[in-house]
């Protein structure tokens, strides 16, 4: 069974904050989180749905926290989150991302931005169109190498499940 990932695009900031997403969206899996975990890559996180807050007890790392509203809109963020701590609820908060530390730095995501999570497939899709339907800046923020990553990682995909 292969594991979903999703691509976190910042739609307002025109960047992207993560090429591979894990949703936590069972109870086991919202339980488990990152324990066990020794570190994030760069361009890893967990996606915690449903939820409106989350803990780091039995994480080994400091991680950065976007809080999500239902249509994936930033409504609160905490940069640098020390481990073994009970972050703050947000009860207007329908999922938290877990990303690396300087994420929210390096890709300046704010309150009140909008985030795209979806796919490889859609997302690979939705740069490769012509302009209808693109994120906009398609250009600023997704660069060769991002391009060439998201590429390997639907044609991955594909060749683990079954499709040529």
């Amino acid at each position: 069974m292969t594991t979903r990932t999703y691509c976190v695009y910042n739609q307002t900031r025109e960047c992207f904050l993560s090429l591979s997403v894990t949703p936590a969206d069972t109870t086991f899996s919202r339980l488990k989180g990152l324990i066990g975990r020794l570190r994030l890559k760069v361009d890893e996180g967990l996606w915690i749905v449903p939820s409106c807050g989350v803990h780091t007890l039995g994480v080994l790392f400091p991680l950065d926290l976007i809080y999500l509203n239902e249509s994936h809109q930033v409504i609160h963020l905490i940069e640098h989150f020390p481990r073994f701590r009970i972050a703050p609820l947000r009860t207007q908060a329908s999922s938290v991302l877990e990303l690396p530390t300087h994420t929210i730095y390096s890709s300046q995501t704010q309150t009140g931005d909008q985030l795209l999570i979806c796919a490889v497939e859609e997302i690979a899709s939705r740069f490769n169109k012509g302009n209808a339907g693109q994120p906009k800046g398609q250009t600023q923020g997704f660069d060769g190498e991002l391009a060439y990553r998201i590429s390997t990682q639907e044609t991955d995909l594909h060749h683990a499940n079954g499709k040529q």
